[in-house]
């Protein structure tokens, strides 16, 4: 109770403060944002997972994280140069949340978009497994709230690991289903898709957490994806009773993320 009370009043000190861009709720947040893999589900090649990286990041500015202080990591960088992300290894995005956390440090948040597996999320060649994932977050950003979505096929199985009573996680599936929307010929996976269309209209992350399971639930119906991908989304204690505080700026735009295309059925 002492630690929620506390950041409780540091959330009320902001929140009275002059009303400036910089006093938002997200002002010394730090966040990351990755794509862990470039192929749809048949191996071809595909722009879904980074296409959900740049926007992502784009919306979280609109949200009121500083420009700089959000970090975007691919596993094929010099392929964007616009946005100029660092190369999807576990070891460079640890240092770069580490980074980043030491000069941000009222909160983080930790953003991944890829194929998954029982075992973990796939970042480029490799799995990582939910462990591994919660100890470089816990490591990263020790004793300060923090949101995760892990966005990838049986992404559930992140959900004991990461759980802690400052933490809100929210991913594009339960541990034993699969997720949709990584064809050659999408834009965005299904779940990216319903968080970015959501974040449009959502007043804190609660909402949009809310707002993506539901959308998500239509566009599988719609498309006749099943089994039903059932995103998932906890809050721990601590959090969920502040959460109303970090609101997003109203109105707002989302920029890049407002056009969206693709609707083809694909595995993750």
């Amino acid at each position: 109770m002492g630690r929620a009370a506390g950041v409780l009043a540091g959330l009320i000190l902001l929140l009275i403060a002059p009303c400036a861009r910089a006093d938002t709720p997200f002002h010394n947040w730090a966040a990351v944002v990755v794509a862990g893999d470039w192929h749809a589900h048949s191996g071809k090649p595909s722009e879904t997972f980074d296409n959900a990286r740049r926007d992502v990041a784009a919306t979280l500015e609109g949200f009121g994280f500083p420009h700089d202080a959000i970090r975007q990591y691919s596993v094929r960088p010099k392929r964007y140069p616009d946005t100029r992300p660092g190369k999807s290894e576990l070891e460079t995005i640890h240092a770069g949340l580490r980074d980043l956390a030491a000069r941000n440090a009222a909160g983080c948040l930790f953003y991944i978009s890829s194929h998954g597996a029982p075992e973990g999320v796939q970042l480029d060649q490799d799995i990582v497994p939910p462990q591994l994932l919660a100890a470089m977050i816990d490591d990263a950003c020790p004793s300060r709230p923090s949101i995760v979505v892990v966005s990838a096929c049986f992404s559930g199985v992140f959900l004991p690991p990461l759980q802690r009573d400052d933490r809100m996680i929210l991913t594009a599936a339960r541990a034993d289903r699969a997720s949709f929307g990584c064809g050659e010929n999408d834009k965005y996976p299904y779940f990216d898709d319903c968080f970015l269309s959501s974040a449009q209209t959502a007043r804190d992350f609660l909402a949009l957490g809310r707002a993506a399971q539901a959308c998500v639930r239509r566009k599988e119906v719609e498309t006749n994806a099943e089994p039903a991908s059932e995103p998932q989304l906890w809050i721990g204690p601590d959090l969920r009773p502040l959460l109303p505080l970090y609101a997003f700026p109203q109105p707002r735009l989302t920029s890049q993320a407002q056009a969206r295309g693709g609707s083809a059925k694909n595995r993750r």
